[in-house]
């Protein structure tokens, strides 16, 4: 088994690395819309308290999809190699058609890697995001 650690995508938010290389198979871990080095969260607007009081669905997807890609590449893997990716959204009667419109960008359609799918509505995530994406890759 081997670490892959992006110096691209945001920093783990706790002790684990951004991937995991096991033979041909490749775990990575649920990564969000945070971006490397920077407090602010795309598509997250916070008060003063730290409490969430607006969300950008469209922003956050997008960042975690970028993130993604990000932690692909680094893993020395192309796009096309993701084999199965696990959303989590924490408002799914809300978020879930922008965020299928926006997925459907990144993982459908030729030059895609068209994975299967399986989204989940949770009730948080351990930072103040609305998303968060999991995938399997195959190298080889």
């Amino acid at each position: 088994m081997t670490d892959i650690v992006s110096h691209r995508a945001p920093e783990p938010v706790g002790a684990y690395p951004h991937a995991k290389r096991v033979g041909n198979l490749v775990f990575l871990s649920g990564i969000g819309p945070r971006q490397r080095g920077v407090k602010a969260i795309p598509g997250v607007t916070l008060d003063a308290s730290g409490a969430v009081i607006a969300k950008d669905i469209e922003l956050q997807c997008r960042a975690c999809f970028d993130n993604l890609r990000a932690v692909v590449a680094d893993a020395g893997l192309p796009w096309t190699s993701i084999a199965d990716v696990t959303m989590f959204l924490t408002d799914m009667k809300n978020d879930f058609a922008i965020y299928n419109r926006i997925y459907a960008e990144y993982f459908a359609g030729e030059g895609n890697p068209n994975p299967t799918r399986t989204t989940i509505e949770i009730n948080c995530l351990p930072t103040p995001i609305a998303v968060e994406v999991k995938a399997i890759c195959f190298s080889g």
